[in-house]
């Protein structure tokens, strides 16, 4: 079965077209999804190639209203609008890409993927916030989680690479990139997670806060010292990597290079981002009863060796060493043959899970 791939960041585009779990022709576009320009890039692009099966589109926050891969109807669209702001960077420009696939392929279709349906049967104790019961009732305030699409690929890779059957695996997974969380995976189901209503939860992130002390941002908006649109530009768009480096850059990249030279923006920016991804996998390993895996996954998880060495080098109480090997030209393990716990690199492929999880939906449908 053929399925196109919509895969929209904030600034970014990708579809991939995906024959059984082998991904094909492509169109990669890193300018606002929304954007005339994009949208004249998809419009050729899908006119080029030959007629999906499906469409399978990826869905940052599904919220309450969809909580696992589903076709996509008219009043479904319609309640979408109400999850928007969960993840505004994200979910509106997926809607809009919708849209357009929507009137581009009417008679295809379309599946919604949420990256939140991965997280969905957290235990009470993980998934539930501190705050009053009325609240947490009325808004539906729970720990929904997020990179789902890519930890679910991740988890069964890993598998696969270990030999072992995914619900004998208890596993720690970091998913780094433009976003960044942590996940603890036991018997194939996600059983905590660092991002929790919001994709702004978390470690830091290339611009955005991470978790942050909530009295400091009431602070901020008392008495007029930030408005509620300045302190979200600042926590979404001016923070993480970018913020502590004082607007250097949220690439680790290029963070790495500049701390090499001396740079001592750079060097804290990165010292504290390794620092806090360190604190969370040492939390998502007390979901586990033991760890036999530490995956990383995601652009910087899969191409970025001294992030990955940095993160691991503070891990020795969890019995993890040092990489052993620095990039690798495919999935596998990075640490020694002998380790306790082995540390395996994975590529982000989150466009072979869309399509699974878009066959799944259509025959269950």
């Amino acid at each position: 079965m053929t399925v196109l791939t919509v895969n929209a960041g904030s600034h970014s585009l990708h579809l991939v077209f995906v024959e059984g779990e082998r991904p094909g022709a492509r169109l990669d576009r890193s300018d606002p999804p929304g954007s005339g320009e994009a949208a004249d890039a998809v419009r050729a692009f899908v006119a080029a190639h030959n007629r999906p099966r499906a469409v399978a589109h990826r869905l940052v926050h599904g919220g309450a209203v969809v909580t696992r891969p589903v076709t996509v109807d008219d009043d479904l669209r319609h309640r979408l609008d109400a999850v928007a702001d969960l993840a505004p960077l994200h979910v509106p420009p997926a809607l809009a890409l919708l849209d357009l696939f929507r009137d581009l392929l009417p008679d295809v279709p379309h599946v919604l993927c949420p990256d939140t349906a991965f997280h969905a049967d957290l235990p009470p104790r993980a998934a539930t916030f501190p705050l009053p019961a009325e609240w947490r009732r009325r808004f539906d305030l729970r720990r929904y989680g997020f990179h789902g699409l890519s930890y679910a690929y991740a988890t069964r890779r890993a598998a696969g690479l270990l030999g072992r059957p995914v619900d004998q695996l208890h596993l720690v997974l970091a998913h780094l990139g433009g976003g960044d969380s942590v996940c603890a995976v036991r018997a194939g189901r996600s059983v905590d997670t660092s991002m929790g209503l919001t994709p702004l939860d978390g470690v830091p992130m290339s611009t955005r806060s991470g978790a942050v002390d909530p009295g400091m941002l009431l602070w901020l908006l008392d008495t007029g010292r930030l408005t509620r649109d300045e302190l979200a530009e600042g926590l979404y768009r001016s923070s993480g990597l970018l913020g502590l480096s004082d607007g250097r850059s949220g690439d680790t990249r290029v963070l790495v290079a500049a701390a090499r030279d001396g740079d001592a923006d750079a060097a804290l920016a990165l010292d504290v981002y390794t620092h806090r991804v360190r604190r969370e996998i040492a939390a998502a390993a007390t979901s586990l009863g033991r760890l036999d895996a530490l995956v990383f996954t995601g652009e910087i998880g899969w191409d970025q060796p001294e992030v990955r060495a940095d993160i691991c080098a503070g891990l020795q109480l969890l019995g993890v060493a040092a990489p052993t090997m620095g990039n690798r030209p495919d999935d596998g393990p990075v640490s020694a043959p002998d380790a306790a716990v082995a540390v395996l690199v994975i590529r982000p492929q989150e466009e072979v899970q869309l399509a699974r999880d878009t066959a799944t939906a259509l025959a269950v449908d």
